[in-house]
This record gives C-alpha cells, structure tokens and sequence, in this order.
C-alpha cells in the first residue's frame, strides 16, 4: 500500500515530515479549487443545456405547427410529422443526459468536496493548534531553571502530555491524508465514469432513433428527386401553356369558350355580372354569377353561401333587355320574380343567354332520366364490424430491476399505447411506461436502468402492474368505444392519458368493489386474534381503552356514487384503537358495520388493512382522499390501518400517492407511533426514511422512542437513536437536506433490505407476525 505520508516519520516531526505536509496541503488547495471550478462549469454547461433543450422544444413545436398547417399535402405533414416526433424523442434524451451529469458530476463532486475535504481541513486546523502547544511546551521546558524543581516537574509533564497529543493528532492528520489521496483518485474516476457512460447511453440511443429513421429519410429523398423532376416538368408544362395561351385570339367565337354543359365540377358557365338591386334606388353591384345544379347562383365573396336567384331554371325564361340605358344587360324571369343583368359586352351577355336557355333544355332531358338514374343507383349495402385480441408476451423472471418488473403480466409493454420492452416506470401506480410517455405523464416516472431502486419500492412494482391497473383505469374503455394510442400518436396519447389518469373517464364508477361473507368472517376472525397479539405484548400503560365503535355512516360529500345501489359493503377493519383494547371492551365492540354503503376514502381504508393494492388503487381511482380520517375509529388514516395490517408495501404504497407521514389520530398517534408500538421494524425504517417526526408525542407524552425503550425492542431502538442522532449532527453543521454519514445510510440500507427480503429475520419480538 503506497502511503503520501509515513506514519514513522509522524512519529518523529522530522524535516522531511513537514515538508511532506507542506506538499500534500499544497495539492489539496489545488485540487479544491480545481473541483470547485470543475462544479461551476458543471453547473453553467447543464444550465445551457437546459435552455438549449427549450429552444430546441420551441423549434420543433414549429415544425409541428408547419406540419398541422401542411394538412393538404399528406407527404410533407406525414414527414414533418415524423420528424417533429424524432426530435422530440432526442430533447428527451438529452434532459436525460443533463440529469446523469448533475448526479454524476455535480452532485457527486460536491459531495466529496463538502465532506472529505472539509475533513481534511478539520484535522488540519486541529494539527497545527497542537503543533503550537508542542512548540511552547518545549520552549518552556528549554527555559525552567535547574534549582527550581517545582517548574521543572511541571514543565516536564506539560511537554509530556503535549506530545502525548501531538502523536495521537498527528496519527490522525496523516491518516486523513492518506484516505483522502486514496480516495480522491476513485471519486474522480467514478464521477467521470458515469458521465462518460451518461453520454455513451445517449448517443446509442440517438443511433437507435436515426438507425430506424434512416429507411424512411432514404425513401423519402428518392421521393424528393422524383417531386424536382416532375416539378420540373410541371414548369415546363405550365410555361407552354401560358405561352399559348397568352398568343391566343379571343376576338372570334367567344362564347365558345364561356360555358360548358357537360363540365366535371357541375358549373354550366361562372363569370361577373351586374345585377340590379331591387330596392327603390335600384343600384347595380358587381357579384360572381355561376350556372349550377340547375339553379343561376351568385356570391359576393368565394366562402360566402351562395344566393340562388332561380330555384329551378325549366320555370323561367332569358331575353335581352333594350329599353333601359345600360348596355349588354339581358332579364331572367322565373313565375315569381325578374332579375335584371350586365354583362361585360355583347358576347358576353350572348354567351350568359345560350348558357341559360341550354341548361334550361339540359334540365328537361335529365328530368325525363331521373327514375331510371334512381333505379341504376340503388343498391343494398352491407357492413361488419371485425374485432381481434391483443396477444400478450410472458417474459422470464430475472435479477436487475428491469427483468423483475417487465415480468409482470402486462408490463413487457407500455401501460398506455402497448409499446414494447418499456424502460421507465410510474412508482405511485406501479406500471410500466415507453419514453414517449415521460413528458406528458402525470405522475412519478423513474427508470427502470438508469436509476438506483429501492427494496420496498421495487417490491411495489411487483405487486401491482400494468393489467392490475388497466383494469381499473380503462374499465369503460371498450363500453365507450374508444381505442388506446399507438406508439409516435403523441398528441392522441397526451390527450389519452389525460383522460385516463386526470380526467378519470375511463373509470367505471359503479364498480365499487366488495367481500363474499365468508371473506368477511376470515378477516374479522383474524382482526381478532391480531388484537389479543398485539396486546399480548404491551405494557399496562399502553393498554389504551377506546369506546365501543359505532357503526360507520357512508360519506359522500364529494364521491358521486349513488345512494340505492344495492351493494353490499366491506366488512368494517380493526380499528386503530381497538387493537389495544381489553378482552371485556372486545366484547362491547362492533366489528361489522351497519351501513350498505361506503366512500372512497373508506375503501382505502379497509383496502390499507387488507393489504389488497388493487383496492387500494382501484379506490384512489374513485377519488379516494389517500389521507382520509376515519371518525369513527379514532380518526385513524389508511395509512394506520396499513401499519396494523403489517404490510410494507401497502404503506409504500400509500406513501408514493402523497400519504401523510406523520398525520395522527385523536390519541395523538401517528403511523410511526403504531409501527413502534406492534414491533413492526421495517415500517419503522419506512417511515424515518420518509421524514416521520419522532419526536411526535401522544397523549400520555410518549414519544416513539420512549414506547420503543419501554417495550425493549433493541431494533426500533437503534434505528430511532441513530436517527436522532444523525438528524441532530446535520443540524449542528448545517447540513440541511443532506442524506447523513455512510454510516447511518448503511444501517438503513441492511434493515429495508431485511424488511423486503427477509422479513422473518426483524420478528424477534412477534411469535406470528404477518406477512408483507
């Protein structure tokens, strides 16, 4: 092992120690400023790529609003589309990037510089200060006179004691040095490491992305060269034709040209004419005229609606018109009025008269025509409705937390537009997601290989999946008619799971579910025996009395569901006092409820106690307020009855879909004063985790680790005094916010994985502990 420092020079203060001290402090300033400068860099590279990344959205919205607008041509919105989406896709990839490189770089970094380092200085300061002593006593003892034996005795144990300190200081101060030389060279490499594999991992996928984009990009470049050349030639077309037309003499036979019986657009002849206004001035105005359908049309403005002037031209009649001023004019005359036109000269009004009198003859002969058209067209039609199933892949179960999860039925593909092998999860629903997802789902996304999980959180997502939660949030799916997004439809899919997780339209509200009698019988008789376990275990003080329950009354302020349903309800659960209640008051007590009816906040309730998470999540569907107090039992919450239950994924669970940690009930109680009082370690270590008070007390003034001493639990113990403990040494040095020694972390760490994996080895205090 390669030392900075010897300890056998330590030993000695020699020169050649000092100077050693002298170069090692050297580097370390060095170093600091270097990371410290490394940081900020860190920081102004990831702020620029954060704005980089919203021009970039910017841009692309652009491009989508280009390709919206190009709706007419189906090649250029279909291309625009398509690359709009790839863009997309790469902004996510690059967020994804910035956020690997705050982790890795920052705050890895800064965390070595915030801890080691401030070590580092620590002992430092303290070994110059006893350098200082060391140095003065021995100037002292240098200066005692020899016949003053008094001084000599004490000048003798100073220097004694002085050097005693400087080696056990200096021993240490070397010893720092010699990690942190150690240690700087890993942290580094890690640090750069993961930010190398951060920029590995997106440029493979941006390959990934462009690899499948490529065939369509070449297929539409040897489109592109065909549109040049056929607009080429389309150039070349219109340029002749301009060029003819523009020698052309329209002097002879223009009425020729002017209007066409047999037109494949229905317009017999179209044109601008004056039309006589009828009013008492009788103005002219200037309007489009056109022959259509058997009816003289005109319009002041193309999107205006035409207006007819002759419903049905067989019943009128056309003459030219010569006793008025104006010239060209000629009158159209139906049964029941007249209307007065101009023309622009005299070809033209004989070319709009021929129009007229021949599509008044066209009229005629098709009228003749009409039934046997009629007949000839006529034909019966039929239609059918195909429907098919979604074949669903059943993956191997494996190790790494992708492998465990995507082997839940349903979650090989995304929850909610079905494409394949998703990387990314929604924890607080516990489904598997694609990356097309992340930026529009309202929930709590992680990754499911880039990400570090935890035991109890990967246990969630094994518990619940995408066809547990589908058949909950797209149980009216199909009675509604409406059909799940495809992959790339990213518009359809944001507005979809709005829907689906906001909107909650695709819940069925009349589908509240309920136990069989003889399930109720099983959970009430295990309730029971739970509650003489349970008080087994406690002392006289925590033997608290309750009053006998009372039924519970359906609440359904705010719930719509309706009041005469007929449905049974659930079987009511232990309360949270009643778990600590005498065999004499057990008695007294309703287990069953009279009421037929529930909210969803009591079906979480019961649901929490059950460790049913389909319930669970099934009533959160239903609106179910995940902090709701149950007033008849104490004003105990889900997540209480969880802990009674003994679940640690139910209180997870509850906990990612924004339970309230330290919520109490009347007795002043929270879910980690519960936790402590049954025994129950992991849930403890839960909950200290996820910020619950321990200094909370109750009504007796017991705090958890007060019940935990008096029930002497050395577990809970140690998790709460470690707790305290190292909550109380990141106030004194400011650390707020931050994790807390390795130490601590690792403690921790050991009881979530027992409480997850193996739970059986934390019930040393419970004969018949349940299980998670």
């Amino acid at each position: 092992m390669k030392m900075t420092v010897d300890f056998e020079e330590c030993l000695k203060d020699s020169p050649r120690f000092r100077a050693a001290l002298e170069e090692v402090e050297g580097d370390v300033a060095e170093l600091e400023l270097k990371l410290d400068k490394l940081v900020k860099l860190c920081i102004a590279m990831i702020d620029t790529g954060k704005a980089f990344c919203v021009a970039n959205k910017q841009f692309m919205n652009g491009i989508r609003d280009l390709a919206q607008y190009s709706s007419n041509d189906a090649v250029v919105e279909t291309s625009l589309t398509k690359f709009s989406d790839s863009l997309q896709e790469m902004i996510n990839f690059h967020t994804i990037l910035f956020d690997q490189t705050q982790r890795s770089i920052k705050a890895q970094l800064q965390n070595f510089v915030k801890e080691d380092l401030r070590k580092f200085k620590d002992a430092k300061k303290q070994f110059e200060k006893v350098s200082e002593e060391k140095e003065n006593a021995l100037v002292k003892n240098a200066q005692v006179q020899r016949n003053k034996q008094h001084e000599v005795e004490e000048a003798t144990n100073i220097l004694t004691a002085t050097r005693k300190c400087f080696r056990h200081i200096a021993l240490d101060y070397v010893l720092q040095i010699n990690v942190l030389q150690s240690k700087r060279r890993s942290e580094i490499l890690k640090s750069m490491l993961s930010f190398m594999y951060a920029h590995l991992a997106f440029f493979h996928q941006g390959y990934d992305l462009f690899s499948e984009l490529g065939p369509y990009m070449k297929d539409l470049g040897a489109q592109l060269d065909r549109l040049v050349v056929d607009a080429a030639k389309e150039k070349r077309e219109m340029e002749q034709k301009h060029s003819t037309i523009q020698q052309k003499d329209f002097s002879n036979d223009d009425s020729k040209l002017e209007y066409n019986v047999d037109a494949a657009n229905g317009i017999v002849m179209e044109g601008y004419l004056f039309k006589r206004a009828s009013n008492a001035f009788k103005t002219w105005n200037r309007r489009w005229f056109s022959i259509q359908n058997n009816q003289l049309v005109y319009q002041k403005k193309f999107k205006d609606n035409p207006t007819v002037v002759v419903e049905d031209l067989r019943l009128c009649t056309v003459k030219h018109c010569e006793d008025i001023e104006r010239r060209f004019c000629f009158e159209v005359v139906s049964p029941t009025k007249s209307c007065m036109l101009q023309a622009d000269s005299e070809k033209l009004r004989q070319a709009w008269i021929k129009a007229v009198q021949t599509s008044i003859a066209t009229a005629y002969r098709e009228k003749g025509d009409e039934s046997e058209k009629l007949d000839k067209k006529s034909s019966p039609s039929t239609g059918s409705l195909d429907s098919g199933n979604e074949s669903k892949d059943k993956l191997l179960k494996g190790e790494s937390a992708l492998q465990r999860v995507q082997c839940i039925p349903g979650n090989a593909s995304c929850c909610d537009c079905g494409l394949a092998d998703p990387r990314w999860a929604s924890i607080n629903l516990g489904i598997t997601l694609c990356i097309e997802s992340l930026g529009v789902h309202f929930s709590k996304v992680r990754s499911l290989t880039l990400d570090t999980w935890e035991p109890e959180l990967l246990k969630l997502m094994c518990e619940l999946g995408n066809d547990v939660i589908n058949r909950v949030y797209e149980a009216n799916l199909e009675k509604m008619g409406i059909k799940k997004p495809h992959p790339g439809q990213r518009q359809e899919k944001e507005a979809y799971i709005r829907a689906k997780y906001v909107e909650r339209k695709f819940v069925d509200k009349y589908s509240m579910s309920s136990s069989p009698p003889e399930q109720e019988k099983k959970i009430v008789s295990k309730s029971c025996e739970e509650k003489r376990l349970s008080i087994s275990k406690l002392g006289p003080s925590e033997q608290i009395r309750a009053s006998p329950q009372s039924s519970v009354k359906s609440n359904d302020s705010g719930i719509q569901q309706s009041s005469d349903d007929g449905r049974e309800s659930l079987p009511s659960t232990v309360s949270a006092n009643s778990l600590y209640e005498t065999e004499a008051e057990r008695q007294d007590s309703s287990v069953f409820l009279d009421s037929k009816h529930f909210n969803p906040g009591l079906q979480l309730y019961r649901a929490s106690y059950e460790k049913n998470l389909p319930k669970m999540a099934e009533a959160l569907a239903h609106g179910a307020d995940v902090n709701w107090s149950n007033s008849e039992e104490n004003k105990a919450t889900p997540l209480i009855q969880a802990v009674l239950g003994g679940s640690l994924v139910t209180c997870e669970f509850l906990l990612q879909n924004g339970a309230n940690v330290n919520q109490r009930d009347v007795q002043g109680r929270g879910p980690l004063h519960h936790a402590t009082v049954l025994g129950h370690t992991g849930q403890v270590c839960l909950f200290l985790k996820r910020g619950a008070n321990q200094h909370a007390t109750d009504e007796e003034g017991k705090d958890p680790l007060s019940i935990a001493v008096e029930a002497a639990n050395a577990d809970i113990v140690t998790l709460l005094r470690l707790a305290r403990m190292n909550e109380e040494m990141r106030e004194s040095e400011g650390l707020y916010g931050q994790p807390g020694d390795e130490t601590y972390q690792d403690i921790f760490r050991d009881f979530s994985q027992m409480a997850s994996n193996n739970p059986e080895k934390l019930n040393r205090f419970q004969q018949d502990s349940q299980k998670f």
